[in-house]
């Protein structure tokens, strides 16, 4: 499991990229790269990474589903994901 200051770094990045967004794509549509610069850094959409949204392992992410791959078997396992099932043949 990441640590909590992990996860709150990438929360604090998500809410910049939101929140910088429209202005980032004015910018870059006047081509003002001078302003562009001066922008904070953790306000471009490259910087994020996916995490897992409960344990906040950063690979393995399944993006349909928001979760680690460790975290999606164990829940399937369970069956606390509707519509997923054991693939048998």
């Amino acid at each position: 499991m990441a640590k909590e200051s992990v996860k709150a770094r990438e929360r604090k990045r998500q809410r910049l990229v939101d929140k910088y967004a429209d202005k980032r794509a004015k910018l870059k549509e006047a081509g003002d790269w001078v302003a562009l610069d001066k922008l904070p850094r953790n306000s471009s959409p490259v910087r994020l990474h996916n995490r897992c949204k409960i344990t906040g392992r950063p690979r393995g992410y399944m993006r349909k589903f928001g979760i680690s791959r460790v975290l999606f078997r164990d829940m399937a396992s369970q069956g606390k994901i509707p519509g997923v099932t054991k693939a048998s043949w």
